[in-house]
């Protein structure tokens, strides 16, 4: 084509607007350089290079892990845009951002209150962490490294371990061929592999911080693999647990909720507690203890610092109370005692009641549900009148009756510290509960006045 009918077409197609002006600013094609394929490509959307250089750490930090170096502003960068799924060999000593670990939680469990956790979500995630691992640690099955491996990590952000189940070993069933069926009744006592459970002397004294543990030797949701063996705190966990105590000297609170103690564990419990250095709250609630594990309790009262003690729904009767009011006519500790849902009787009540007499620390008291009468209130009524520092007591389903009522009112109408006291289903007359509200929501208001 020659530059005349070149000049010719290029006036032609002006003329028919074939060709009109194109505004650059509506056609991304005039904003680019280059043409390339991709059509949404432009100069605007290349990032700076310092978001590259983040991005690619952020890539690759699970090979080489790059923050403390970085500026704040950009440290913060990549902290929000760190995958969750990194090793906690990497992240455990190197991240304290809270908002990383805030993400951590959430990201793997559906309800965190971080509240119980003093606002800490790193504690919370660490905590909660190893609670999961001792809970599906199965005996025998599980390699203990698992464990171990994780406490370099977690050890200086534990302070508390609630443990809800412990799983036993795997016991697969017997099989017994056609020719030893003839000796299955001699090998039915023989016995089994060991049913021990988790074994905390593994743990507990690695961990510096730790301040309280919860625990229970049972199964949760076992559903129809219900088995007895599930729920068997054995002698040898028992031992193992005593000694992991015994080596923790950080502890304050201790609980062992619905593990089946019995006298003989609770005695060998409490005999690795004593003298222990910072125990302050003890709870062996729901379970089979009697009178001989509570006269070892006894004396671990004049042997610790105990301020909180917990044996509600137990097996303890008059002789074990006794053993516990003689604790208290010397101890010079303990705050709170609760005995619900034992069976102390008048014998126990009234040891009890005397030991008020004596004690000068003693705040709440809880005897509801122990079968106590109207010797036990007449006895309650007389100490009242000397004591001056219990504030709350519980006496709640018992069966006090209408005369026991009576003397107990009496009592309180002497008493200058105590603020409330619980006769709900106790057999007393309506006057007598009403005067002893009434008493109640006075003395809330005028601490002098007499209850």
């Amino acid at each position: 084509m020659t530059t005349t009918n070149f000049t010719e077409k290029l006036k032609s197609s002006r003329r028919t607007g074939s060709m009109r002006p194109v505004n650059a600013a509506a056609d991304g094609r005039k904003m680019r350089s280059i043409i390339a394929e991709d059509s949404e490509w432009s100069l605007e959307l290349v990032p700076l290079l310092t978001t590259l250089c983040l991005q690619h750490i952020i890539k690759h930090f699970r090979e080489k892990p790059i923050l403390d170096e970085l500026t704040p502003k950009y440290k913060a960068y990549v902290l929000q845009r760190l995958p969750t799924s990194l090793p906690l060999t990497i992240t455990a000593n190197l991240i304290s951002d809270e908002s990383y670990w805030k993400r951590c939680c959430e990201g793997r469990w559906a309800v965190s209150d971080v509240s119980t956790y003093d606002n800490s979500w790193k504690r919370m995630f660490f905590e909660r962490h190893l609670e999961n691992i001792i809970e599906f640690f199965i005996p025998d099955a599980t390699d203990t490294k698992t464990v171990l491996d994780v406490v370099p990590l977690c050890r200086n952000y534990v302070k508390r371990l609630k443990v809800s189940q412990l799983l036993p070993p795997i016991r697969e069933s017997p099989r017994f061929d056609e020719d030893d069926r003839s000796d299955c009744a001699s090998d039915t006592g023989s016995e089994g592999p060991s049913m021990d459970h988790f074994d905390f002397r593994i743990l507990l004294d690695k961990l510096p911080n730790l301040e309280e543990l919860n625990v229970v030797y049972g199964v949760k949701g076992c559903g129809m693999n219900f088995e007895w063996n599930l729920f068997e705190f054995t002698f040898r966990d028992c031992e193992f647990l005593a000694k992991a105590l015994h080596s923790c000297k950080t502890l304050q609170v201790f609980r062992i909720h619905r593990s089946k103690v019995d006298d003989e564990k609770c005695c060998l419990l409490v005999s690795q507690l004593l003298d222990h250095p910072s125990l302050q709250e003890l709870d062996f609630s729901h379970n089979h203890i009697s009178d001989r594990g509570a006269r070892a309790i006894g004396k671990l009262l004049n042997r610790s610092q105990l301020k909180r003690l917990v044996v509600c729904n137990n097996q303890i009767r008059g002789p074990g109370a006794q053993a516990l009011a003689h604790a208290l006519y010397k101890n010079i500790t303990l705050l709170s005692l609760n005995l619900r849902l034992n069976r102390i009787g008048d014998e126990g009540g009234q040891a009890l009641a005397q030991a008020l007499v004596k004690n000068k620390t003693l705040v709440n008291l809880h005897l509801g549900g122990n079968n106590m009468t109207e010797p036990m209130a007449v006895a309650l009524s007389q100490a009242l009148v000397e004591n001056c520092t219990l504030k709350n007591l519980n006496l709640s389903n018992n069966k006090l009756g209408v005369d026991g009522g009576k003397v107990l009112e009496e009592g309180m109408s002497h008493n200058s510290s105590l603020v409330e006291c619980d006769i709900r289903l106790t057999d007393v007359s309506q006057d007598s509960e009403y005067s002893r509200q009434h008493a109640k929501i006075k003395h809330k208001h005028d601490p002098s006045a007499k209850v």
